[in-house]
């Protein structure tokens, strides 16, 4: 092996040592993480954006016959899209699976259990908020009018009070599950941006976004009473799911006629 490749190997070593040390020392460092993990999350949503952009500028006829602004809205959803794939994920598993909420290994109470993985989850999700509140404040109303900047407010406060405080993290993930409605919702979205309004994929998506909107939301509303802040966010499930109701029966309606 030539000295030049033995140099490289060295260098990358020696990155890949710092980074180590960078990531455990500073971004998951206990006292950091609240700070560092909502700082990533809003980083991490200028790359999504970028590469939505990048990616459907190169692959979706859609895209580059967009306007401006619903070229904006495409690259926020993808945004709203992969949080929620995300932090559903989180989500499922501490409430499901993780033995950190379970009472068969811990003896504290369970509201004020966390771990540096909870706190990081949760903070960039509140990245996530933040950078979404800034994009609908900078194109307002194009992006969500009044009742979004409610919702992404206070989910917003309750999630950094649970991260910081170090309490009721459960709960805050029981109520984050029903953010597993929110890529369907975009889902919609898409196909009627792309002119896919009559398809049967459209028709299939609002029957479904219909049934996990009444599983998920529904049953969170119970958490979410629990939880303190969402009393507000749980009337404001209801007129949107008044809204997929209605959209659900004229879909149908349309393709009865037909």
């Amino acid at each position: 092996m030539s000295s030049t490749s033995l140099q490289t190997i060295g260098a990358i070593k020696a990155y890949h040592h710092q980074a180590q040390h960078l990531v455990n020392n500073y971004l998951l460092a206990d006292p950091f993480i609240p700070y560092t993990s909502v700082l990533t999350g809003i980083f991490l949503c200028k790359v999504v954006y970028d590469l939505c952009h990048f990616i459907s500028n190169s692959h979706s006829k859609t895209y580059i016959i967009l306007t401006k602004i619903q070229r904006i809205e495409w690259n926020n959803r993808g945004i709203s899209t992969v949080h929620a794939i995300f932090i559903s994920a989180m989500s499922l598993y501490f409430v499901f699976w993780s033995d950190l909420f379970s009472d068969r290994w811990h003896n504290d109470l369970v509201v004020f259990r966390s771990s540096r993985l909870s706190s990081l989850g949760l903070g960039l999700s509140i990245g996530y908020f933040i950078a979404d509140l800034g994009m609908i404040f900078w194109k307002y109303p194009s992006l969500g009018g009044l009742e979004y900047i409610v919702h992404h407010s206070l989910s917003g406060v309750a999630v950094a009070y649970s991260l910081f405080s170090g309490e009721g993290q459960l709960y805050t993930y029981m109520v984050l599950i029903s953010e597993i409605t929110t890529p369907e919702i975009n889902l919609r979205w898409y196909l009627d941006t792309a002119g896919m309004k009559k398809s049967m994929a459209y028709v299939v998506n609002g029957v479904f976004i219909f049934l996990a909107w009444l599983v998920m939301r529904m049953h969170i509303f119970g958490y979410a009473l629990v939880f303190g802040v969402p009393a507000a966010l749980g009337v404001m499930n209801l007129i949107w799911f008044g809204k997929i109701v209605r959209g659900v029966k004229k879909t149908l309606a349309k393709r009865c006629e037909c």
